[in-house]
């Protein structure tokens, strides 16, 4: 069976995995998405590894119920700690978010000291901390939660004098460690690239997972050879745990097109 113009499933936390949805569509419009956005049980920093493991293992059946060829974890708490589990139990190609921004950063550092800003969990994780200095044990992460981020951007508060307020209360520190590559670990951040960007200045490169994960996504499906074909006519549809009304509001300001239908599901029969 040709799986190539199979749909590609995209999970998250709740809305911020719509920034990695979009960047695939922009980087590989032929293909087909399918995305969950888990907004009865966000947010995941905060939750145990165990609970995070179960949620993944609930949104892949039912990701699975679609046919989709591949599973792309855009929520970098579940990349953390649920990844290596559930890519052991599939049998189609899964990628999270991680990898293709730590990768980045350690080609862009000059200096050899990279921040990384994410949610407690992936902060606590240490697993970019690990996966950077495994590859180069030279280079110095500093790690820095920022858990009323995914709040405020969630609320839509973008561009407001609180996030700007915020923003300069986490980054604090980090301004002072002489760092010269940021990860925005966590898929809600680049949504604040603006005020991240304006605190931290020039000097300091931003690295967006989001990208990165979609330019990766489209090597490992070359790689597989389930790339969809040139005249595929993609299609994406977008489900939920909760809440479609406010997930649709937030779609629509984000999302390269209006989307009109959001399907609201029970994970937990998964």
């Amino acid at each position: 069976m040709d799986y190539s113009n199979a749909p590609i499933g995209v999970f998250d936390s709740g809305v911020g995995g719509l920034t990695v949805a979009r960047e695939i569509i922009r980087q590989l419009p032929n293909e087909s998405v399918v995305y969950f956005g888990d907004t009865a049980r966000v947010p995941y920093g905060s939750k145990s590894k165990e609970t995070i493991i179960r949620y993944s293992r609930q949104i892949v059946r039912f990701l699975r119920t679609k046919q989709v060829k591949a599973i792309v974890i855009a929520c970098n708490t579940a990349s953390a700690f649920a990844l290596d589990t559930v890519e052991k139990e599939l049998d189609i190609p899964v990628i999270g978010v991680v990898k293709p921004g730590a990768k980045t950063a350690i080609e862009t550092t000059k200096n050899k000291r990279i921040g990384i800003i994410g949610t407690e969990g992936t902060i606590k994780s240490e697993l970019y901390t690990k996966y950077i200095c495994g590859i180069d044990p030279e280079i110095e992460v500093i790690g820095k939660a920022c858990p009323l981020f995914c709040p405020l951007v969630e609320e839509g508060m973008l561009n407001d004098p609180v996030t700007d307020e915020i923003a300069s209360r986490y980054l604090k520190d980090l301004k002072e460690e002489d760092i010269d590559s940021l990860i925005l670990g966590c898929t809600h951040y680049p949504l604040l690239r603006n005020t991240v960007g304006k605190i931290m200045g020039e000097k300091v490169n931003l690295v967006n997972p989001a990208y990165e994960t979609a330019i990766s996504l489209g090597k490992l499906l070359e790689e597989k050879h389930i790339r969809a074909s040139e005249n595929n006519q993609s299609e994406y549809s977008f489900y939920v745990s909760d809440a479609e009304e406010k997930f649709k509001k937030f779609a629509n300001s984000i999302m390269p097109f209006q989307t009109d239908l959001i399907e609201q599901i029970n994970i937990e029969e998964y």
